[in-house]
This record gives structure tokens, sequence and C-alpha cells, in this order.
């Protein structure tokens, strides 16, 4: 069996060099997507067409990574005129976010924004009034409990949050991004509902991960034909009136007995970084959750390891219909201008992520070593992006192969060659994480409560 090919000597200052270059590209490409704003009417920027970020409304979770990434630029740098980005947008225009109603992303675009204002400004990097660290903390509450509405009942007592789809849909990526809804309560929110009775934050936190644990990861116990250790299903399916589980499902892998490997990579990080929040504040979880998501985010990182070129970076699905004209796909490095299926390097940038999280949280040093080395991979070419002309960080991401929204370059028979706003940040959120640990210091989501050093 296949596995990526990390070098166990790697370590967090070896990549140190490359992340520096990586931030002088970044901050060339925000202030090049943020002087072309005007020219795309307001839009949320989504993904690059030939290397031009492009709107593509479906739902609008993607406006906290841009403004998000200058705010992690300014983390590094200290250069003002990054903040002044992520501060002056956040404010104007993400306001919509933090009541919106109809998502399940609060956790990606409010905490990529809110969240790490907040941050910084508890650990005193910019001068924060009270009334703005009030406008922070404000919106971070509210989103986790808008969030949190979001709820359908399930036949044994709990209940999960749906998806856009609807009541009836379970997401894998909601994972990661439920992480608003622990942050909320820890601020101090005690959401209301009718005849004013208490939302639970913390028991729909758990209650999400559990049934995300249980239904869109598989563990190779027998409960389908293609119930594979660690294979992650993007959506289940359940009966909004009875409230039973009926059938795993995708809108964006190739099918539901396959796995598209950015749900695959939600996963892992969504359940290492609770595991991390677990370990401050163990009064949220209960023992059953904790073994239970430590068994998702074993089982979805040795997937991961065991389904994945060895550089580190995946094709966009694994079991993707033409990856058997590739040959030995996963006994060799990825190949991004093949002829057969398209690599998501985004997958990779959020992957990489959780390797490392997980790696660093048990001990384990084949996950940290294999975060390293997929991270070390993202950071040159041909994924990182070096062309000045290139509105993009990280090329040859994936977002909708089914549909087709991808851009095929001339002369190519798949999409590749590409950037997408969440590949861009999490290539800058997963370098930020390493260069704090090779500084001896943590990059954690839940820092907003005043734990960032």
């Amino acid at each position: 069996m296949s596995v990526i090919k990390h070098n166990p000597d790697l370590s967090p200052a070896d990549l140190l060099p490359a992340i520096e270059r990586m931030w002088d590209l970044s901050g060339r490409k925000i202030e090049r997507i943020e002087a072309s704003a005007d020219q795309r009417d307001g839009k949320t920027p989504v993904f690059t067409v030939n290397g031009v970020y492009q709107p593509q409304g479906w739902t609008e979770w993607t406006q906290g990574f841009q403004y998000g990434s200058a705010v992690l630029q300014y983390d590094v740098t200290d250069e003002d005129r990054f903040l002044q980005i992520g501060w002056r947008n956040t404010r104007e225009k993400m306001h919509n976010h933090v009541s919106h109603g109809g998502v399940h992303d609060h956790g990606f675009n409010n905490l990529s924004t809110y969240g790490n204002l907040l941050r910084l400004g508890r650990a005193g990097r910019f001068d924060m009034c009270e009334d703005e660290e009030a406008f922070y903390t404000l919106a971070l509450q509210i989103s986790g409990a808008v969030q949190a509405a979001r709820w359908t009942k399930t036949a044994d007592g709990g209940g999960f949050i749906h998806s856009f789809n609807g009541p009836q849909s379970l997401f894998v990526d909601t994972v990661r991004s439920c992480r608003i809804v622990a942050v909320s309560h820890l601020l101090g929110h005690r959401p209301l509902g009718e005849q004013d009775a208490l939302l639970d934050l913390p028991w729909r936190l758990r209650e999400h991960l559990r049934k995300t644990a249980e239904y869109n990861v598989f563990h190779g116990e027998g409960r389908d034909t293609y119930d594979i250790r660690g294979r992650t299903a993007h959506e289940t399916l359940w009966n909004p009136v009875s409230g039973a589980y009926r059938c795993p499902s995708t809108q964006q892998g190739y099918s539901p007995f396959s796995t598209w490997t950015r749900g695959l990579a939600w996963a892992m990080v969504g359940f290492a970084e609770q595991l991390e929040l677990a370990a401050e504040r163990p009064e949220l979880y209960d023992d059953e959750i904790l073994k239970l998501m430590h068994k998702a985010a074993a089982a979805t990182c040795d997937f991961y390891l065991e389904h994945t070129p060895t550089d580190g970076v995946p094709y966009w699905d694994t079991g993707a219909p033409s990856l058997d004209k590739i040959g030995d796909w996963r006994g060799k490095p990825s190949d991004p201008f093949n002829d057969h299926e398209p690599i998501d390097s985004s997958a990779a940038a959020i992957a990489c992520q959780g390797l490392i999280r997980y790696g660093r949280l048990t001990g384990e040093a084949k996950y940290t070593a294999a975060g390293l080395t997929t991270l070390k991979t993202l950071l040159d070419e041909p994924y990182l992006s070096t062309d000045a002309d290139h509105e993009g960080l990280l090329l040859h991401s994936i977002y909708h192969q089914p549909f087709g929204w991808d851009h095929v370059p001339e002369g190519s028979k798949i999409a590749r060659g590409e950037a997408c706003m969440w590949g861009d940040y999490h290539l800058r959120e997963a370098a930020l994480l390493v260069q704090r640990f090779a500084a001896g210091r943590d990059y954690r989501f839940f820092d907003c409560l005043g734990g960032d050093k």
C-alpha cells in the first residue's frame, strides 16, 4: 500500500525559507485582488480563470477567506496596509455573513475575519479599543448562534447542523465550520429560542460532531459494501420527518461511494481542531465524543496517507473514473498536467494542517512529517504561483468537477492551472501554523478568546 513519502527529519524550521518566499508572493496577490475589486462589481471572488478571480454564485462562503488572508498577511509581516484591507472590508462587507441563516459556512467566513481580528487585537498586535472588541465579539456570538440554529433533529434524540441543501442534508464540510459554535459559547453567548428556551450550543456542537463522525466518516465496520476505514461521504441524507439516517450522498464528489478529497480534508482538520480545544476546555466534551473524535481523526488521516500521491497532493476524488489511466497514481508524485483527472491542491492545503495538528496533538510523528511534506510540495512550483500576473497563490485547485465550473485551458483535457479563495487562504494558514511551531508557538481557532501569544 502506497503512502506519502515523508522525510522523518523534516522540521518546521526547514520550511521557513520557502514560507518567507510564499508570504512575499502572497502580499502582492492580495494587493492585486484588492486593486481590481471594482472590476468585479462587488461580487465575491471564488476561483480564477486565466489567472483572474471570478465570482461563482452557489453560496457566499469565500469572502471571509479573501479578507481573512489580508489579516493573516499582517499577522506575519506587521505591514499596516494589510491590516487596513482586512479591517476595512470586514467592517464594511462582512456583516451580512453574520446573520446569514441559509448557509453552514459561518466558521469559514466569520472566524477568518472577525475572529482573526479579535485574536490579534487581544494579543496587542494593534490598538483595539473597547468598542471595537465588543463589535468583533458580538459578531462571533451571533454568527455561532445563527449557525447552530440550522438544526435537524434525529430519531435518537440528537441532531446536526444541516447544510444549505436543506434539513435532510449533513455535509462533512461543516465539521470544520461548526467551530464558530464553540467560540460563540465560550464568548459567553446564551441564545434563546421559542418560549425563551436556551439553545444549548455545547450540546449541539457535540451532537453535530457525533453525527459526522458516525455517519460521514467510515470506520471499516461493515456499514455497507464500500465501508473502508477513513473514507468520507461528502453528504449524508436523513429523513427530516422521522429523523432516520437514509444513505450517503455527494454534491462535489464523484459518487456517494468514493471519497471527495476536499471533504476528507475538512474532516481531518475539523476533528483535530476540536481535539485541540478539548485539551484546553474539557468541560465542553464527554468521554464518548472524545473517543469518537480521535477515532474519526485517526481514520481520516490514515486514509489520506494511504490514498494520496507520494508528495502529499491528492487527485480530486479517490474514486475518480479515469484514475486508472494514470497508472499507479498513489505510488508516484502528483501530476497536475496529466490528461485524465484533476488534482485538488486546495484539499492538500487543508489536509496538511489536519495532519500537522493531529500529529502534534498525539505525538505520532508520521502525521506531522506527512503534513510538513505536503506543505513543502505546495510551497514550490508547479503549485506555488510565481507569475505576477496571476491573482491566485496556490495553483491546480478544483471547485466543482461534476458541474464543470473549473477552467480547462486551451490544449488541456482537464481543469488545471487555477486557484481558489479557500486554497489560497489555507496555504497561508498552514504556513502561519508551521512558522509559529518553528518558533515554539501555537495558532488555534480559539485564540480569539485571548490565548494568542
